[in-house]
């Protein structure tokens, strides 16, 4: 059966901007099929997919290790011996790894350590007031799994959480088809520095993690990327403990002019459709004669065509833009995910560009060296939520604390400020609290004399 040609549309600024709502992020609503499924799995009716994880999160809450177990096998078909990957198992992926695959996943983490070892953040000081930093006790790092294997996930997140200080980082990853746990995956987890691995995926991981059960504790923070149904348990459990997003579709904005090859822009456009085929492949230019030429290819690109066969809605699209100015304006306005310039002088159009998850600059930067060895983080916001978030970090992995530590002279010269704001604001039991304070002290000082 051939692949179906993806549909890539050649837009105008105007069609462009009508095309792309302001604000585009939305849990897709799943089939009645997919809906049907789920309602099988879980022997209840489900209105929707939000409903379904509910329900998940409801049974993982009150019977704990047991609905893990119960749900893992009726949507991954599996059931696990056990949830915890035993230090047994752990040490035989480890050692089943081939060599070459532990090189490059070794390889990655020390760039990945290198680069976030620069973040680890200070306490503030000001006088007798600071901000002090705190690394969180017990993270967890959910890594998607089943059918494939991320171990560049494991590392992305487990990583920074061990440089910050978390004194436990918790990896959950659904199981394979044996029941057990890629051998890659174990590898970059030891590599990171994992403390435990399970093996649960989907939403009842997440409520796992995030209210606990007799084998996985309850974490304070839950990172890292998933599926619908991953996306709407963190959702759920949101306030319960921190996330770190909700992850949409992938997306590659690309900017370009006549410099850049369009072989290149292709190939850089189809690696993001292989994440999602939901994916956003967009390519803004000020060459006609490039819009045409990607358009064309990435319509008859085998990759993109096979990613894309599986999608009921596409968002492939080339844009010609007049200058580069609207260009910039156009990215900021979408806030991609990753930004791309594939342009004679990207130095000088960088300083200008805002609003992105992370940027490439220059010809030698595709966006795959970010996902895998650049040394930054490929956890990113997605849709147009680099308008207010930023990259996976160590600094995701703390919480600050305010101390204050006030002397007899700092406290007789502020406290008066603190009284007439009290009394300004009709709060009587503050401004009487500072009162006392002054009159203790002033009494405590004649009595020194």
């Amino acid at each position: 059966m051939t692949a179906a040609r993806l549909q890539v549309p050649v837009l105008d600024v105007d069609q462009w901007r009508r095309r792309v709502p302001a604000r585009r992020f939305a849990l897709p609503d799943l089939p009645p099929a997919a809906l049907a499924r789920m309602a099988d799995a879980l022997g209840v009716p489900v209105a929707d997919a939000a409903a379904g994880v509910d329900e998940i999160i409801r049974r993982v809450r009150e019977r704990g290790d047991a609905a893990v177990l119960d749900l893992t096998e009726a949507f991954d078909g599996i059931r696990p011996a056990a949830l915890e990957v035993s230090a047994a198992e752990w040490d035989a992926g480890v050692a089943a790894t081939a060599p070459e695959d532990g090189a490059a996943i070794e390889a990655m983490a020390a760039r990945i350590e290198a680069f976030h070892s620069l973040q680890r953040p200070r306490t503030l000081t000001l006088g007798e007031v600071e901000l002090r930093p705190e690394p969180l006790r017990r993270v967890g790092a959910y890594v998607p799994g089943g059918r494939a294997r991320y171990p560049s996930t494991v590392l992305m997140n487990a990583i920074p959480a061990r440089l910050a200080g978390v004194g436990e980082v918790l990896v959950t990853t659904p199981p394979g088809s044996d029941g057990g746990v890629p051998a890659e995956v174990l590898y970059a987890a030891r590599v990171a520095g994992a403390t435990r691995v399970f093996r649960a995926g989907g939403a009842q991981a997440i409520a796992a993690l995030a209210y606990g059960t007799e084998s996985i504790p309850a974490v304070d923070k839950v990172t890292g990327p998933g599926n619908v149904f991953v996306t709407l348990a963190k959702r759920a459990v949101f306030g319960v403990v921190a996330i770190d997003g909700l992850a949409g579709p992938s997306e590659i904005l690309v900017i370009a002019d006549d410099s850049a090859d369009g072989g290149q822009v292709v190939a850089d456009l189809a690696s993001q459709l292989e994440h999602d085929p939901m994916a956003w492949a967009v390519l803004l230019t000020t060459s006609p004669r490039l819009a045409e030429q990607v358009a064309r290819e990435l319509a008859e690109d085998e990759l993109a065509a096979r990613f894309a066969a599986e999608a009921a809605e596409l968002h492939a699209a080339v844009v010609n833009v007049p200058d580069l100015e609207t260009v910039v304006e156009l990215a900021a306005e979408f806030a991609p995910e990753h930004l791309q310039l594939l342009v004679a002088d990207p130095e000088t159009l960088l300083p200008n560009v805002r609003a992105a998850g992370m940027i490439f600059a220059g010809h030698h930067s595709p966006v795959p060296m970010g996902d895998y060895v650049a040394g930054s983080n490929h956890t990113l916001p997605t849709g147009g939520a680099a308008r207010f978030s930023s990259p996976l970090g160590v600094y995701d992995f703390y919480r600050w604390t305010s101390v204050v530590r006030l002397s007899a002279a700092t406290a007789r010269e502020i406290a008066p400020v603190g009284i007439q704001m009290a009394r300004m604001e009709g709060l009587v039991a503050h401004q009487r609290s500072l009162e006392l304070l002054l009159e203790r002290d002033a009494a405590d000082s004649e009595g020194t004399v």
